[in-house]
């Protein structure tokens, strides 16, 4: 009977610690990086929207 609970103890602590994690994978990283990489150029497209809006017309008004 003692080693049925102490077993089962046993794998309750096991499963305890396999599922909890302290720190994020370190495989997650990688996609993080490609993330910002594709932040930083929308927000590049949508800083020069207006600077070529304005060459768009510049443009226009040479014609």
């Amino acid at each position: 009977m003692k080693f049925g609970k102490l077993l089962f103890f046993v794998f309750a602590c096991i499963m305890a610690f396999s599922t909890v994690s302290g720190a994020p994978s370190p495989k997650w990283k990688f996609f993080k990086k490609i993330e910002k990489v594709g932040r930083n150029i929308r927000d590049g497209i949508i800083k020069a929207g207006p600077a070529v809006q304005v060459l768009g017309e510049a443009k226009a008004i040479g014609k």
